[in-house]
């Protein structure tokens, strides 16, 4: 370790003005717990660690009471994980009033150094502040529980909500008070938000070509450094092939036995269970997400076909596929979701042998609390019925009666009928929903 530019590392920080950023709705509780933000590349972890700090200092926190660690600039890099609490030292040298106060250590990139678990875990139990935050491919919750030991509380970080996307976009609305033209443009800005979804560098830029650049070079880091390198893949074209029947099948049932049998007749051989292993790294990586359908039975869940989502509705831009806002909604009303899922919660879907299906089944711990269809067309009265359908079987056969159909535009509720039972139906547009 140099221990002057290491110094040199400290003084920088402290001298540095925090940047502008848009406040993050992501809450996490003021604790005694390491607490550790992981989330898809891009999504701006290192900000909200930022955020956090600016908390802080506005709670009346002194500055060179905050020490940021960021493990991929060139002054810290070979630091072994002893060493970092001689950081903690050089630190104090340099402000030695920081002494008497607690420590807020902001560690990002820690996976970059070795073992750096038994030095977290350390300063953690000597009474550190520690918030932690790395490369989704590298910092898996999983593995963060078991290397720190009951110590840490893990948080997901998605894309901007479309709120944050307006805040950035200068364009927040009173929801309550919106003449046509505010509509007009607020419904532009949310097909911008569903086309292009929500990563900061994304948003930033205007022009289309620029936007699904930025998105397909993420792709790439995805590829190439979440899975290549860190599973060692061989076969890169496999994975960038099963990467884009994925994105195809977004908001949609996945089988991998298809895509399997789509590849034999391509004369590609794989294994079912090398398929299922990738579509596993995917989601570790936080690319995307396979929702199971609702079952009481455990056992018939391992056996059932997933519905896949994307991390990012921008990602759908890179596989050929209809132009299906529907699909676009649904995706978007997913991450919505679990934005604001609980821990108690969990989502599901719903669906009988016959076909009918409901899009979202919202649980606390096992018991049914929101039903919610997405819709993007309900003119034709056929699918209003079908939807309607499937909403108020599932709601029998669940016992919840709070349904709920996202639409792109009709508002208000009914009472809809399907063989003798009745149940009122909330119809709500979706850039309504998702600003609540």
């Amino acid at each position: 370790m140099n221990s002057e530019e290491v110094k040199e590392y400290v003084v920088d920080f402290q001298k540095k003005e925090l940047p502008p950023m848009i406040k993050r709705e992501l809450k996490v509780p003021d604790t005694s717990k390491i607490i550790t933000i992981i989330g898809p590349r891009r999504t701006g972890k290192t900000f909200f660690l930022m955020q956090k700090m600016l908390n802080l200092l506005e709670a009346g926190v002194k500055k060179n009471s905050i020490l940021y660690l960021n493990f991929e600039d060139p002054r810290l890099t070979g630091i072994s994980f002893k060493e970092m609490r001689e950081i903690i030292k050089i630190h104090w040298q340099a402000y030695p009033e920081s002494i008497k106060e607690r420590l807020h250590l902001f560690v990002d990139e820690p996976q970059n150094i070795e073992n750096w678990e038994t030095a977290v875990r350390s300063l953690h139990d000597e009474g550190f502040h520690i918030f932690l935050s790395g490369s989704s491919s590298r910092l898996l919750s999983s593995e963060i529980a078991t290397s720190l030991r009951g110590r840490t509380l893990t948080y997901t970080l998605l894309p901007f909500s479309f709120r944050e996307f307006l805040k950035m976009k200068s364009s927040a609305p009173e929801t309550e008070r919106l003449g046509s033209k505010e509509k007009a443009a607020l419904r532009s800005q949310l097909d911008e938000y569903l086309e292009f979804g929500g990563f900061p560098e994304v948003i930033k830029e205007k022009e289309r070509e620029t936007k699904i650049k930025i998105i397909s070079e993420y792709l790439d880091l995805i590829v190439y450094k979440d899975l290549v390198e860190r599973y060692h893949i061989k076969n890169t074209q496999i994975i960038k092939w099963l990467i884009k029947s994925l994105i195809a099948s977004f908001s949609k049932e996945l089988s991998v036995h298809k895509i399997y049998l789509t590849l034999k007749s391509q004369g590609i051989k794989l294994s079912k269970n090398t398929l299922y292993t990738y579509a596993s790294m995917l989601q570790d990586v936080l690319f995307l997400w396979l929702l199971t359908p609702f079952n009481r039975s455990i056992r018939k869940k391992d056996f059932s076909i997933n519905k896949a989502y994307l991390a990012d509705n921008g990602f759908s831009n890179l596989a050929e596929h209809s132009k299906n806002k529907g699909r676009k909604m649904e995706n978007a009303t997913f991450l919505e979701l679990k934005r604001r899922q609980k821990s108690t919660e969990a989502i599901s879907y719903w669906k009988t042998p016959q076909g009918d299906e409901v899009d979202f089944v919202l649980l606390e711990k096992t018991k049914a609390k929101q039903l919610i269809q997405v819709c993007c067309e309900l003119s034709e009265p056929d699918i209003k019925e079908r939807e309607a359908r499937a909403l108020i079987k599932a709601s029998k056969e669940l016992k919840c009666k709070n349904l709920l159909i996202i639409t792109d535009e009709k508002e208000g509720e009914e009472e809809l009928a399907w063989f003798g039972t009745k149940r009122k139906i909330i119809f709500k547009p979706l850039w309504k929903w998702l600003l609540e």
